[in-house]
């Protein structure tokens, strides 16, 4: 079986629990957040509507220099982070399919201002940078939504707001 035939079940299977934690994101609630050194519920959602984004950069790139790096300007309501997200995620799909075994085994490069942060194969950063990456920012931004009383939707089986055997 071909590496792709392995990721691209799995990202769609991430990318719709992520839409459904997206779709409930209170967009009069943007500002908010839960301690001085943390990103607003607005800006972390940004964030996991981003992520997605660097599974493209990975596949189509040899590397990336994040010296001199541009901001993003904010989303300010949910209907802008839902379509910023499903521009990345289709951009990122649709860079995935078809990639062979060895063109997602060449080495990918992480600089900053020339200097070498980490080289590892493009799947190998697929699964790191990008995947883990995504799940660990929603997993953060469930916890945000949960403190907001946002009932959560089910994720890996049912949640506690939507439990079928309750």
């Amino acid at each position: 079986m071909a590496i792709v035939d392995t990721l691209l079940p799995e990202f769609d299977h991430e990318m719709s629990v992520t839409r459904k934690l997206l779709e409930r994101v209170p967009e009069e609630r943007f500002g908010w957040k839960p301690h001085e050194k943390s990103y607003t519920l607005g800006q972390l959602a940004q964030h996991v509507a981003t992520v997605p984004m660097w599974g493209s950069v990975t596949i189509n790139q040899p590397e990336l220099d994040l010296a001199g790096g541009q901001q993003l300007p904010a989303v300010t309501n949910r209907a802008e982070l839902l379509s910023l997200f499903e521009g990345h995620v289709a951009g990122t799909r649709s860079a995935l399919v078809g990639k062979s075994d060895a063109e997602l085994m060449a080495p990918w490069t992480l600089k900053h201002g020339g200097k070498t942060l980490f080289s590892m194969p493009k799947v190998a950063v697929w699964r790191s940078f990008v995947m883990s990456h995504l799940i660990h920012h929603r997993g953060q931004l469930s916890v945000y939504l949960r403190i907001q009383n946002v009932p959560l939707p089910s994720m890996y089986g049912p949640s506690a707001d939507e439990n079928p055997f309750a």
